[in-house]
């Protein structure tokens, strides 16, 4: 008899898509705060900025999220370099 292996955790991507998945989140998580505090001081809290500031953080998204992919690994190189290995000590 042959036991079936464990079965994934629900709702979870599997290790492989960290890759995309990080600077994805990153890039949401900034653009929406970097975007939404650039809005807020060219038009202040005005009825406006709840129109504006969601097609400014859609186009400052399309920019970083591709910009994160292509200069990550360069990023880990630098960091790489500056930083010690774990357990180099």
């Amino acid at each position: 008899m042959t036991p079936f292996p464990a079965p994934r955790p629900r709702g979870k991507l599997p290790a492989r898509y960290a890759a995309i998945v990080m600077p994805f989140v990153l890039s949401v998580l900034m653009t929406c705060i970097v975007s939404a505090i650039s809005t807020l001081r060219s038009l202040g809290a005005t009825p406006a900025f709840v129109t504006i500031w969601p097609a400014a953080w859609g186009i400052s998204w399309l920019v970083a999220f591709p910009t994160l992919l292509a200069v990550l690994p360069l990023v880990r190189k630098i960091v790489a370099l500056t930083v010690e290995a774990p357990g180099s000590n």
